[in-house]
């Protein structure tokens, strides 16, 4: 079965993935979104269907005031002896922790903090029962043996590699293949200079006989392929003795476009020299289109591009920006409309506005929703976000001026705020509408799906995380509602949403 990358769309980094019998689940960062940690199930490595979250309470994840970019970096996923546990870091809160639980798409348990240093933990449960943590630790990585009941170092932290083909080394995986310990590490930034590097030891510990044909993956001299970016990866031997390469990666359109999609997960098949080295796709490419694993087909029931919120919970696909004020939003005040309590708290605030969003997938894409909201101040607004940090977003937004009931744009870019020309609408519902292709969003707004009128457009990588500078998420298209500086006095109650790629 032909699969084509990238495996996970929109904004997806960091993949982690591994193996439980014949069952697949596969972890990526999520930053200051929540819940934490997305998690996926696969049967056939082809088809993944998202299980929900692994973190999704705040006692697991204090995301208040999290600075974009900051939160959940570089989860891994590993499973031993019936307890599945997920190591990230909570970026400027507390540092690395662990998580663990029997049912992966069920409960896990409150953190078991490691320490407070570094980022990109791992963790590695050796054949004599040995558990190794390992991360990056400035311009090296670091090991100790780690007791897995309290998370208390056994060994001191020790310097076990200090890079293959550069000083700027991240995300080690450590694993043992026909009695070699392998040490795969991304090397050389998560931008355009990322890569993936390996060597091996009979020891966990080193000395280190790095790959002759590393980095084992890079795009870097690939300037203009439409994938980009590649590294942060994971080894995988499927169930059927088949081996396959997990890693980030960016797409394309044209030789200077942005990835406002973020880093996304992207798979790629692995051969083995006969010395033991891994060859990755072609000769460290990641292909655009491969011939997946032999493994009989497990597609999942297909998702309705449309949300009636007629349950008492989010769908999985839905985010808030940080942890959210429950007084901010509800499912069952209004059965059958998400609504959103407009507070003080506005799109441009570093805090937890009334925003649920989810992220763009495609760069083609159609997303409408039927909001009702009766702004009564011009500092009222609620409607449509495309939404990269608080610095960078557009909006459409239903607001008021000179009294009247009106749709605007607002974008903000940086230090620059711009608002369009007013369109005029009337009391009532509104359906808010954005079409997005790879250079530009455009912002329509109508009393019903036929009769949209444009109220403007804005450029697409003005929204792009090269733009943003140390930002490493995506766009997200989101409802929000706010008072800008005051709480609003009527909430904006959205009927449906409709979400679909419109290629």
């Amino acid at each position: 079965m032909q699969i084509t990358n990238p495996i996970l769309p929109g904004f997806h980094p960091d993949p982690s993935v591994i193996c439980v019998d014949k069952d697949y689940y596969l972890v990526t960062s999520s930053f200051e979104f929540f819940p934490g940690v997305p998690i996926f199930h696969s049967r056939d490595l082809v088809h993944w269907r998202q299980l929900g979250h692994v973190l999704t309470r705040k006692s697991q994840l204090n995301l208040d005031k999290c600075g974009y970019s900051q939160g959940v970096w570089a989860p891994t996923i590993r499973y031993h002896q019936g307890t599945f546990y997920l190591i990230t870091t909570n970026m400027g809160r507390g540092g690395n922790f662990y998580v663990t639980a029997k049912d992966p798409a069920g409960s896990w348990s409150d953190p078991i903090w490691v320490d407070k240093h570094g980022f990109d933990p791992s963790l590695f449960f050796d054949d004599d029962g040995t558990v190794y943590y390992s991360r990056r630790n400035g311009g090296e990585i670091v090991q100790a043996e780690i007791d897995i009941t309290t998370g208390k170092f056994k060994s001191d932290l020790k310097s076990i590699c200090k890079g293959m083909c550069s000083p700027d080394i991240e995300g080690p995986h450590l694993y043992k293949i026909n009695r070699w310990y392998y040490l795969m590490c991304a090397e050389g930034g998560t931008r355009f200079g990322h890569s993936e590097t390996m060597a091996r030891s009979k020891s966990p510990w080193g000395p280190w006989e790095k790959c002759p044909h590393n980095p084992i993956v890079t795009h870097r001299h690939l300037s203009g392929h439409e994938i980009r970016d590649t590294g942060h990866g994971e080894l995988l031997q499927a169930h059927d003795g088949s081996w396959w390469f997990f890693c980030l990666g960016t797409r394309h359109r044209e030789y200077d476009s942005a990835s406002i999609l973020g880093r996304e997960t992207f798979m790629a098949p692995v051969s083995w020299t006969e010395d033991g080295w891994p060859i990755i796709g072609d000769k460290g490419k990641i292909p655009s289109q491969f011939e997946g694993p032999s493994l009989p087909p497990h597609p999942w029931p297909a998702e309705s591009p449309r949300d009636d919120f007629d349950k008492t919970e989010l769908s999985p696909c839905w985010n808030f920006l940080r942890n959210p004020h429950d007084a901010d939003w509800s499912l069952t005040e209004r059965p059958g409309y998400l609504r959103l309590k407009g507070s003080a708290v506005s799109l441009n605030d570093q805090d937890s506005s009334a925003f649920v969003g989810r992220r763009q997938d495609q760069f083609e894409i159609i997303a409408q929703a039927l909001l009702e909201f009766e702004p009564q101040h011009e500092n009222e607004e609620a409607g449509l976000t495309v939404y990269l940090t608080n610095n960078y977003h557009y909006e459409l937004a239903i607001t008021m001026r000179n009294g009247k009931k009106v749709a605007v744009t607002k974008k903000r870019v940086g230090d620059i705020s711009i608002e369009s020309e007013c369109v005029s609408i009337a009391s009532g519902p509104a359906i808010v509408c954005i079409q997005s292709t790879h250079k530009e969003y455009s912002f329509l707004v109508g009393s019903n799906e036929i009769d949209l009128k444009t109220v403007s457009s804005g450029i697409g990588k003005f929204l792009s995380p090269e733009l943003a500078g140390f930002c490493w998420t995506g766009v997200y298209f989101g409802m929000y509602s706010s008072g800008n500086g005051k709480k609003c006095s009527f909430p904006a109650d959205f009927n449906w949403f409709y979400y679909k790629a419109n290629q």
